[in-house]
């Protein structure tokens, strides 16, 4: 039975394309996303036209991938560590990394499908290798939730030890960081503008007062005890025997 338009675009953004790279090699690609079957499907492709099957079909793609159990919307943990007063420490949380793994099924499919599973596969993890050195990042579709930014944490070999095809099943780990790199610029940019608009920026400076009469900072004061602006700060000594006074 043949699925609706509804039901192909479910089964293409959740089985077979639900990974997209972002950034890194699809950062030349306009909009900065390359979907990873772009990459799985190339080989397939050909040898589904030269052996005259339905490339359209879905069910005969290179891969399918379906969420594994154990994936995170919220991760969060309790601060075990004296707290100020029992109000914060009823509040406190920590903020973790979410993590979601995806289950990928790729079995060979005649024919020439041993031949067109090792192209596939060389050419998926040369890929993934290089997208990773440059800092690229992931989006991963799954029928509840749209992870964004992720980082690619492991892809291994799951295939059941009964299974007929070896390397058949592989897992994908992925982690969602709690910093990303967009973010972290936006806050160096905002520091930036703060520095060169003179506006005053929050911390600390140790030191000495740079002038006599003025109090020194806390820093100083806490650190170095003797370094107390006193009366005669930015004198110079007066050498000779000094007045004695019980």
């Amino acid at each position: 039975m043949s699925l609706s338009a509804a039901g192909l675009a479910w089964k293409l953004t959740f089985q077979v394309s639900p990974i997209i790279l972002t950034n890194g090699i699809a950062g030349a690609i306009p909009g900065g996303m390359l979907p990873l079957v772009s990459i799985t499907q190339a080989a397939g492709f050909v040898t589904g036209l030269l052996s005259g099957s339905n490339v359209f079909d879905l069910d005969q793609y290179f891969a399918h991938f379906r969420p594994l159990p154990g994936g995170s919307l919220i991760s969060q943990d309790v601060g075990h560590y004296p707290f100020a007063n029992q109000a914060t420490a009823a509040n406190a949380v920590i903020t973790k990394p979410l993590r979601i793994s995806m289950h990928m099924t790729c079995p060979a499919q005649a024919p020439g499908g041993y031949i067109s599973k090792l192209v596939t596969m060389s050419a998926l993890q040369a890929a993934l290798a290089q997208h990773n050195a440059s800092g690229g990042t992931y989006i991963v579709a799954t029928p509840v939730f749209f992870y964004t930014n992720l980082l690619l944490l492991d892809v291994h070999d799951v295939t059941p030890g009964g299974s007929a095809q070896p390397q058949r099943d592989w897992q994908w780990d992925f982690e969602m960081p709690l910093l990303t790199q967009q973010q972290a610029l936006q806050a160096m940019n905002n520091l930036m503008s703060q520095i060169s608009g003179g506006l005053p920026t929050t911390g600390a400076w140790s030191g000495l007062a740079p002038t006599v009469n003025q109090p020194p900072s806390l820093a100083a004061g806490s650190t170095i005890p003797a370094a107390a602006n006193a009366g005669g700060a930015g004198v110079a000594g007066i050498s000779g025997p000094q007045p004695f006074s019980p």
